[in-house]
């Protein structure tokens, strides 16, 4: 079936419009001219319309319903068919752009009813979509000339359930009503000046830091820190009772009873044990040791320990660095087993490193044969 290639034309023009009133109703009539496709068997293919549009516009926003209704006299047919009269009504969202200079455009899309008075098999009533195009011209505050083209596609069952194709060149005039007030300007703040009187404070000044003014402060160069009387002088603390004021305490929280070095922190108990050859076994008689070493660090768990094992040369240096580890994870073993925390604990093995004797001689040998603990406090 033969088609035609329909194309929305707009009108453009300028000029100077300076009232920007807003109206919540158009009602614009129209008149133009209807192009229609070969096979709907219209005589020349096109006849005049017109009609009555009319639009809702709601405020801060740029889509606007519109109803309109256009009425066809006496549409000639081809081939002395006679004629027919033809009404459209379509409901279309119009969607309005901003003002370009004096021209305000728009487009429609939506869909209708085309009501054929006297049907001939190429031409019935149907349902049709449409879309259109157009601009408006305002000339005075409520009125404006309107320019608009619809393409109307309508679904007709004797071509097949295939569109009519039909452009709508329309003129009218828009006469809009129901002004929107505009909001009312915001009032602008009212800036009060207030007079502030200045008074001149003076800072009192608390050099060392205490909180005693150095006017009141006896003793004005207090170590930091220290917890002072009324008159600003050091008051001795000894939180832990182990004989070693705070300032100087680097172990604040030693267990009460503990005997403690000039630092205030406990006296270092050491764990020194020498192993067989060959041997990662701990010898019975370190029991003694064991046992002291790990009350110390159960009583002092802000301590930790890494246990330390060494070897003599005799052997491999792969062979010696193994065995040293397995007689730092068995000293190791030997703590956690009499309550120690196994978090307070590290084992390493050095291997042959670190000699405390000549591997010369048998007496040597035996004296690097061991295991050393090193303390560290958290």
């Amino acid at each position: 079936m033969k088609r035609l290639l329909l194309l929305p034309a707009l009108l453009l023009g300028s000029a100077t419009f300076a009232d920007d009133a807003q109206f919540k109703y158009e009602l614009s009539p129209m008149i133009g001219y209807n192009l229609s496709e070969g096979n709907i068997g219209i005589e020349d293919d096109g006849f005049y319309t017109g009609g009555l549009e009319f639009q809702v516009n709601t405020p801060n926003s740029k889509l606007s319903p519109e109803l309109s209704v256009f009425y066809t006299h006496s549409a000639d047919y081809d081939k002395s068919n006679g004629d027919t009269d033809m009404t459209r009504v379509a409901f279309n969202g119009v969607y309005t752009f901003d003002k370009l200079n004096a021209l305000v455009p728009f487009a429609k899309l939506g869909a209708g009813y085309e009501n054929v008075n006297d049907e001939i098999a190429s031409n019935q009533s149907g349902f049709f979509a449409d879309a259109g195009a157009g601009i408006k011209f305002p000339f005075a505050k409520a009125w404006a000339l309107k320019a608009e083209a619809i393409y109307l596609a309508k679904i007709g069952n004797s071509h097949n359930q295939s569109a009519d194709n039909n452009l709508m060149a329309l003129v009218g005039l828009t006469y809009s009503f129901g002004e929107i007030p505009k909001p009312a300007p915001k009032e602008e703040p009212v800036v009060v000046v207030e007079e502030v009187a200045i008074v001149a404070v003076v800072v009192e000044k608390d050099t060392d830091g205490d909180g005693i003014y150095d006017a009141l402060d006896k003793c004005p160069n207090t170590p930091a820190g220290s917890t002072v009387n009324v008159d600003g002088c050091p008051i001795v603390m000894d939180d832990d009772q182990d004989g070693v004021v705070n300032t100087q305490d680097l172990c604040p929280n030693t267990p009460l009873g503990e005997k403690v070095d000039s630092n205030g922190c406990p006296l270092i108990v050491n764990l020194h044990i020498n192993f067989a050859n060959d041997s990662a076994k701990v010898p019975a008689n370190a029991a003694a040791l064991l046992d002291k070493y790990a009350d110390f660090l159960k009583r002092n768990t802000n301590y930790s320990a890494k246990i330390v094992g060494y070897t003599d040369n005799i052997g491999s240096e792969t062979y010696n660095q193994k065995l040293s580890q397995r007689r730092a994870q068995a000293v190791m073993k030997a703590l956690v087993e009499r309550g120690v925390n196994p978090n307070q604990l590290s084992a390493i093995g050095m291997g042959e490193e670190n000699p405390i004797a000549s591997n010369d001689t048998a007496e040597g040998r035996a004296q690097n044969r061991r295991i050393e603990a090193e303390l560290s406090y958290k």
